[in-house]
């Protein structure tokens, strides 16, 4: 076990109706005027977002409004937000959405809160010194990022996709109504629980380090999560599911399932990135799409990790050998993806891609991670070829 530092800032207000009070949490945090920053569609239709921006009018709280978040935000849209904050002394910003809401919102703050050009932060060339203050209410339980130190955006030019991390950007409130997921497509959800189950996995098989008490609410989230994945196949307009994996989502991703370990392994995000960026792959579809073949690229190097994943979390009876019990898990995990009709290999997923798109993966991948990653396995540059090749 090694020791750990947690923080996890954000005010979570759960449950229902609970979008009525984001005009006083944005008082109780000292935002002035906001940008209410969102998508689009189901937001919009919902009515959500008037009923949002109802509760400010009543509340005397001056606002700007920003839609266009899309899957896999784009950086032209953070530069577009970041001007109109200037422009209308913006000083707290409000995500209305899942995670490419909340993302591009932080992204934002980052660019209003410090000098020069905001890629640079998820460039790697310069760090941030702060971020304008933030609260997100929440549509789509998947990234976590209601509760995380991360953002992701992807440049438009060269198709490149980079996450940042830091504490500045944490959310002072998130507002989670289980109820607002009730309007996603299935697939959304699906890719949304896969997601989630993806950022405890990517802790949870680590060479370095371990804590009983982690691992032990790392596999009851895994479990939780699958359960009601598969209850929302056949009811999506279940509450007590939808409340279910919204709660893990936030805890998947707050750093409390990585307390204790070397900071886990996050190859799989890594090459999902590279995914996104090239094709605008739904992000937890990808993710299902690449574990599968990173899992059997790695599993020997972290073998204790993949056979206590099968017999603690798939629940698969033990094998002849350590190395078949850990295989049984991973067929078993690939299972369960199907059954919540998402992909288990880039062809399913809808990606043909060539030899060259393969090797350009690998290499942006490479270059993203300065050379190599991971902690079930270090991972170089023709692992990460490897592992796209055998996913087609």
């Amino acid at each position: 076990m090694y020791g750990f530092n947690y923080y996890t800032p954000t005010k979570v207000v759960f449950g229902k109706n609970t979008e009525a009070k984001a005009a006083e949490l944005i008082r109780e945090f000292g935002g002035k005027k906001v940008l209410i920053h969102y998508g689009g569609g189901s937001v919009v239709r919902s009515g959500l977002l008037k009923r949002v921006t109802d509760t400010l009018d009543e509340a005397g709280i001056p606002y700007v409004t920003l839609g266009g978040a899309v899957p896999n935000p784009r950086l032209s849209l953070v530069y577009e937000g970041i001007d109109l904050c200037r422009k209308e002394g913006v000083d707290f910003l409000l995500a209305v959405g899942g995670g490419s809401a909340i993302d591009s919102a932080k992204a934002i703050g980052y660019g209003v809160a410090n000098e020069g050009d905001v890629w640079d932060f998820y460039d790697y060339r310069r760090k941030a010194t702060g971020c304008l203050p933030l609260g997100v209410i929440l549509t789509i339980a998947a990234t976590g990022s209601e509760m995380s130190d991360s953002s992701v955006i992807t440049k438009e030019e060269g198709l490149v996709k980079r996450g940042y991390n830091s504490d500045y950007c944490r959310p002072k409130f998130a507002i989670m109504n289980p109820e607002l997921t009730m309007t996603l497509p299935d697939y959304q959800t699906a890719c949304g629980c896969t997601d989630i189950m993806m950022h405890t996995m990517e802790r949870y098989f680590t060479s370095g380090g371990n804590m009983e008490i982690t691992d032990s609410m790392a596999e009851s989230l895994l479990r939780t999560v699958m359960t009601n994945a598969e209850i929302l196949v056949r009811d999506p307009k279940n509450y007590e599911a939808r409340a279910e994996v919204m709660w893990a989502g936030s805890l998947s991703h707050n750093g409390l399932t990585g307390c204790g370990n070397d900071g886990g392994d996050w190859m799989t995000h890594k090459l999902e990135h590279e995914l996104g960026g090239l094709y605008d792959v739904a992000h937890g579809a990808g993710l299902a799409a690449i574990w599968g073949s990173w899992a059997r690229y790695v599993y020997k190097d972290c073998l204790p990790r993949f056979k206590r994943f099968a017999l603690n979390v798939m629940g698969v009876a033990p094998a002849g050998s350590d190395e078949e019990t850990a295989l049984k898990g991973i067929e078993a995990l690939e299972d369960f993806f199907r059954r919540i009709h998402m992909p288990t290999n880039l062809r399913e997923l809808g990606v043909s891609a060539t030899e060259e798109d393969l090797h350009t993966m690998a290499h942006k991948c490479a270059v993203g991670v300065n050379g190599a990653k991971g902690s079930a396995k270090l991972l170089r540059e023709a692992d990460m070829y490897a592992i796209f090749k055998a996913s087609m």
